[in-house]
């Protein structure tokens, strides 16, 4: 596979183009690995993942639960289905319809449907970033994208699936939409992108101030995490609210270190709606999303978001 940035676009309606994400990304990891490394690298992949499972059963992290989001970036199916059946096994899954309940097991489920199915898992997931992505088309007006997503998921799953997605604008636009009324409307945030102490005590301090208990709201992280970051974090903000943790790419491909074993840094986005373009911005460089720069610029005016120094410096030059 060639080194570089490789474009492939999925055009359709929405309706038969949004499943094709985790499918085609899971399918390309898989055969780029069995060409590159082949079955050499799972006996350090065991290892690892021990040591992992290791770290997570000591006594104080009794209550930290993980939930598996590795499928798109895993190294292979059967890696990832052997993954979670040692999980299973040695850390003890929460069963179905007991979710959220203490002292049952710290695998709180897996995003993969099929492997919740085949193993008695619970399947766990939140908002996307391209719904959010697609209400800047679908929305009213762009200034009340966000809003205008928020209230149609809640209407739409009537307290199910009560995580909100902070950062398709970044955080500072998230707060300033996720108002009193979205506080107490939804069970918590997911965070994915920026620095995860920040965002915590941000998140934290804005339902102070909104006068909602931070102990009865859920702070969801899932960006780039592995397991010595997650027990910080745990640490971090255990007793302040509660917490879950979703771990990809380092759970389902930690196989070995550079230059022997690279995770591919693959992603796909929505970049176009109904004919018009649509963002995903990012509070970490690099992970933002578009293929319009004067949509880009727009959409950072209406919503007062600020580029990153070098994106400044490279405007002004």
């Amino acid at each position: 596979m060639p080194s570089g940035e490789i474009d492939i676009t999925i055009r359709g309606p929405w309706l038969h183009t949004i499943l094709f994400e985790i499918p085609v990304l899971a399918i390309v990891n898989e055969v780029y690995f069995r060409h590159v490394a082949g079955q050499s690298n799972l006996e350090e992949g065991r290892a690892r993942l021990q040591k992992k499972i290791a770290a997570l059963r000591a006594p104080a992290l009794a209550d930290l639960k993980i939930a598996d989001y590795g499928t798109r970036r895993r190294f292979s199916k059967g890696w990832q289905e052997e993954v979670l059946r040692t999980l299973s096994t040695e850390l003890g899954a929460v069963p179905p319809g007991q979710a959220g309940a203490g002292g049952l097991g710290q695998l709180a489920g897996t995003s993969n449907v099929l492997y919740a199915m085949k193993l008695g898992l619970i399947p766990l997931g939140t908002m996307a970033h391209e719904y959010l992505q697609a209400a800047q088309a679908l929305g009213p007006r762009l200034r009340d994208s966000q809003t205008f997503a928020f209230e149609s998921w809640a209407r739409e799953y009537r307290g199910d699936l009560g995580i909100a997605l902070s950062d398709v604008y970044g955080m500072s636009a998230f707060l300033r939409d996720f108002d009193l009324y979205f506080c107490k409307l939804f069970d918590g945030a997911r965070h994915d992108s920026g620095d995860p102490m920040a965002w915590g005590e941000r998140l934290i301090d804005h339902y102070k101030a909104l006068r909602v208990d931070p102990r009865t709201k859920t702070l969801i992280f899932s960006d780039g995490l592995t397991v010595p970051r997650i027990i910080e974090l745990y640490e971090r903000f255990r007793g302040r609210c509660l917490l879950a943790f979703g771990i990809g790419t380092n759970l389902t491909n930690d196989m070995g270190d550079p230059p022997d074993h690279v995770p591919l840094q693959i992603v796909i986005k929505m970049v176009r709606c109904n004919g018009q373009p649509v963002a995903k911005l990012s509070d970490t460089p690099g992970k933002g999303m578009c293929d319009d720069e004067k949509y880009l610029a727009y959409l950072r005016q209406v919503f007062e978001i600020q580029p990153f120094p070098e994106q400044a410096h490279a405007v002004a030059g």
